[in-house]
């Protein structure tokens, strides 16, 4: 099968943003995604759209240059959304799991694409009460989308540990960061890429899977990381949902830029480092148990393991050059005040130690409803050439 990717503009970016609907009295999640959606002039093709479940929204913005527009365009419409919901009862919260609510209590939107996912995962896929960010980088080049998508694993649990934000499943303490990561990598098409080197690999391994019915078209293949061939980009799916819009535009600068970095050390020809896959797949798990306090393990022999807050700072040292470059300095720097304020993830539980999961219910509304630009902070220069894994 020929898998046409169409090129786009070099490191443009997109973001989609899922967030859980809340009853406002009492905190539970509410089915209440296609009242919203049609109030607020939503659609499949629309800025505001349905996901999986009716408890659930997606908001998409469009192609940009700048991160800070692309999340300009999503803070007005969750504006929207969130005027539209109050006058309901219905409040928004970004977070990869709900606190509290029962995952098998919420019932997929009824088409034949969910219905099809809901039959074949069974107990799986009635779990699947979860939201994530994806963050989509125009890719120009045919030939670097593959050697992209795997550098982009590789950098996995620094993607994920900064919007680690599903600590609580069904009202316990997973004692993981990152829950939604363990629940989504179940099912078959999910989880790490596979490493091909060629695309004529990647068409041939689409043909396989779609001649053995696992998919219908390329669009199923949910990986962490995946080439989007209709939108000629690698997409981002790594991270939780961000609490914050300021966590969202974080997140979209860090991949903005690393996806930049990457293109401008193939077009010198450079390799983009290497990590066994059996490592990459561990230090995955590292940040979806530990977060921010993971020691991740790099392809130094000198330096086996390295604590994942360490690193992080180094790489966004090594990127400011590039995040001047794209005008997203101050989103990338956010990076560095989410390392002393804690993720999601830590202030969820310092919100529940004093209230309970519905407490951290009324944080998480409340940071939807805020409006924080990114604070502009200096990084710590980087260090040598070093790669960080």
């Amino acid at each position: 099968m020929s898998v046409v990717f169409q090129s786009s503009p070099r490191s443009s970016v997109g973001i989609e943003w899922e967030l859980h609907l809340v009853d406002l009295e009492t905190g539970e999640l509410a089915p209440a995604a296609a009242e919203l959606i049609a109030a607020a002039g939503g659609g499949d093709s629309q800025p505001i759209r349905k996901e999986y479940l009716p408890c659930t929204v997606e908001i998409v913005s469009g192609v940009h240059r700048r991160v800070a527009d692309a999340a300009d365009e999503i803070a007005g419409h969750l504006d929207r959304l969130q005027r539209l919901g109050a006058e309901r009862g219905i409040g928004l919260i970004g977070a990869g799991s709900h606190p509290f609510s029962r995952a098998a209590s919420q019932r997929p939107c009824q088409t034949r694409r969910y219905d099809a996912v809901a039959d074949k995962n069974q107990w799986w896929g009635r779990q699947m009460a979860i939201c994530g960010s994806h963050v989509h980088v125009g890719v120009d080049r045919p030939s670097y989308v593959l050697p992209v998508t795997w550098a982009f694993a590789r950098f996995s649990p620094y993607l994920l540990a900064l919007t680690a934000s599903s600590p609580f499943w069904e009202g316990e303490d997973t004692g993981f960061a990152s829950q939604r990561t363990m629940l989504f990598q179940q099912l078959p098409t999910n989880g790490l890429p596979y490493l091909f080197d060629t695309w004529t690999q990647f068409e041939s391994y689409v043909d396989d899977i779609t001649a053995c019915g696992l998919i219908a078209d390329v669009s199923e293949l949910r990986w962490d990381v995946r080439p989007s061939p209709r939108f000629g980009t690698v997409e981002n799916r790594i991270p939780d949902a961000a609490s914050t819009l300021a966590e969202l535009a974080c997140q979209a600068a860090l991949t903005q830029t690393l996806g930049e970095c990457f293109a401008r050390s193939l077009d010198q020809g450079d390799s983009l480092g290497d990590l066994s896959p059996w490592f990459v797949k561990e230090n995955k798990w590292r940040a979806a148990r530990y977060g921010l306090d993971a020691q991740i393990i790099t392809s130094d022999p000198e330096k086996r393991l390295l604590p994942l807050r360490e690193g992080l700072t180094e790489l966004v040292g090594r990127l400011r050059p590039i995040a001047a470059d794209l005008s997203c300095e101050a989103e990338l720097a956010h990076t560095l005040e989410l390392l002393k304020t804690g993720a999601s993830y830590e202030r969820q539980r310092r919100a529940a130690a004093v209230g309970g999961t519905k407490a951290v219910v009324a944080a998480l509304l409340e940071e939807a409803a805020s409006r924080p630009r990114p604070v502009r902070t200096e990084a710590e220069p980087a260090r040598g050439d070093n790669d960080p894994l």
